[in-house]
C-alpha cells in the first residue's frame, strides 16, 4: 500500500515539473507548430499511462493494460467535475468554454474509443503480422488525422461563433498571460530540457512502480486487475491532470483546461499499438465485460461533456453545472453495477 501511494505521489510531483517544462520548451521551440511537435507534447502528457501499459504488456498482464487504457477514459473525464468546481459558482465550466474546439476533441475521443471497443469483438487470429490488432493501427491513424484537423481549425477556422458571457481564455499556452508565473523564463533551454528529462524518468519509474505494486494490491483486495486498473490506478495517474487543469481554470483558460482532458484521452488510446508490439499479440482481445462496460461509460460521459459545451447550461448547483452532476451520476451508476458485469 505504501509503495503504491508513494508511486502516486511521485507521479503527481513529477507531473507538475513535466507540465511546466513542457510548456516552457513549447514556447521556446515552437513544438506545437508541427505535427511531430504535437505528438511529442502528447507523449509527454501521458507518460504515467505509457509506463504502466508498457510494464504491464511486457509482464504479460494484459488485463491490467486494457483496463487502464479503456477504463481510464471515464475517470479522466470525471476530472472535468473537479475543474467545474474550481471554475466557481457563477457559471459552469461548459458555459465559460466559449469554443467548439473542445467539441471536436471530444468527438475524436469518441471515434478512437469506439474503434478500440470494436476491436474487442475480433478474434485474436485477426491481426497484422500476428502481433498487432488492425484496430490498434486504425486508432493511431484516426488520432493523427484528428490531431491535424483540430490543429488546423485552431489556427484557421472557417466559421465564427458567438457565445455571450463565455471566457475561453488563451487558445495556446504559448500566448502570454499577465498572471501566469513562468518559473523557467530566465533559465537556459539546456537546464529546462534537463529538468524535463529528469521529470520524465521519474514519471516513467513511478508508472512502473504503480503497475507492479497495484497488481499486488489488487490481489490482496480481491479486485480484478482490469477493474483495479480502470478505477484506482487510473485515478492515481490522473493526479497531474487535476493539478494542471485547476491551474488553467484559475488563469481563466477554460478552453485549454477542457481540451487538455479530451486531448490526453484520445492519445491514451493510441497506446494500444505500443501494447500490442510489446506483448507480441493483440492486447484488446484480453478485454473483459468490465472493460466494455467502462468503455461505454467513457463514450457516454465524453458525449455529455461535449454536448454541454454546445448547450451551455447557465445555472450551477453546489458550484457544479448540470452536466457535471450528470457525469457524477453516470460514473456512480457504472461503478455500482460493475460487480454485476461478467
Amino acid at each position: 500500500m505504501f509503495i503504491f501511494v508513494a508511486g502516486a505521489g511521485a507521479t503527481w510531483a513529477a507531473g507538475l515539473f513535466l507540465s511546466k517544462t513542457t510548456d516552457s520548451l513549447d514556447r521556446r521551440l515552437g513544438l506545437g507548430d508541427a505535427l511531430g511537435g504535437l505528438i511529442l507534447l502528447a507523449i509527454a502528457g501521458t507518460l504515467p499511462e505509457l509506463a504502466i501499459v508498457a510494464s504491464a504488456s511486457l509482464a504479460g498482464n494484459l488485463s491490467l493494460a486494457v483496463g487502464n487504457l479503456i477504463g481510464g477514459i471515464a475517470i479522466q473525464t470525471l476530472v472535468l467535475v473537479v475543474l467545474d468546481f474550481a471554475a466557481g459558482r457563477e457559471r459552469p465550466l461548459s458555459y465559460l468554454v466559449g469554443s467548439l474546439i473542445p467539441v471536436l476533441e471530444a468527438l475524436l475521443v469518441i471515434i478512437c474509443l469506439a474503434t478500440v471497443l470494436g476491436g474487442a469483438a475480433l478474434p485474436s487470429s485477426t491481426s497484422i503480422g500476428g502481433a498487432v490488432s488492425p484496430t490498434s493501427v486504425a486508432v493511431v491513424l484516426f488520432w493523427l488525422g484528428g490531431l491535424w484537423v483540430v490543429n488546423r481549425v485552431r489556427k484557421h477556422s472557417d466559421w465564427k461563433i458567438e457565445m455571450p458571457g463565455s471566457r475561453p481564455g488563451r487558445r495556446s499556452v504559448r500566448e502570454d498571460h499577465p498572471e501566469e508565473p513562468r518559473p523557467y523564463a530566465k533559465r537556459s533551454t539546456a537546464l529546462v530540457a534537463t529538468v524535463f528529462g529528469v521529470a520524465s524518468a521519474i514519471t516513467l519509474a513511478a508508472g512502473v512502480t504503480l503497475q507492479s505494486s497495484g497488481n499486488e494490491l489488487a490481489g490482496r483486495m480481491g479486485i480484478q486487475g482490469a477493474v483495479f486498473g480502470a478505477t484506482v490506478l487510473a485515478a492515481a495517474t490522473a493526479l497531474p491532470e487535476i493539478s494542471s487543469g485547476i491551474a488553467a481554470v484559475r488563469l481563466g483558460d477554460h478552453q485549454l483546461a477542457m481540451g487538455d482532458i479530451f486531448g490526453g484521452n484520445s492519445f491514451q488510446l493510441t497506446l494500444f499499438l505500443l501494447a500490442d508490439i510489446l506483448a507480441g499479440t493483440p492486447v484488446i482481445v484480453a478485454a473483459q465485460g468490465s472493460d466494455v462496460w467502462l468503455g461505454a461509460a467513457g463514450l457516454l460521459m465524453t458525449g455529455i461533456a461535449g454536448a454541454a459545451v454546445i448547450a451551455r447550461p447557465q445555472r450551477t448547483f453546489l458550484r457544479l453545472g448540470i452536466d457535471s452532476i450528470g457525469l457524477i451520476v453516470v460514473y456512480a451508476a457504472v461503478v455500482a453495477l460493475l460487480p454485476r458485469v461478467s
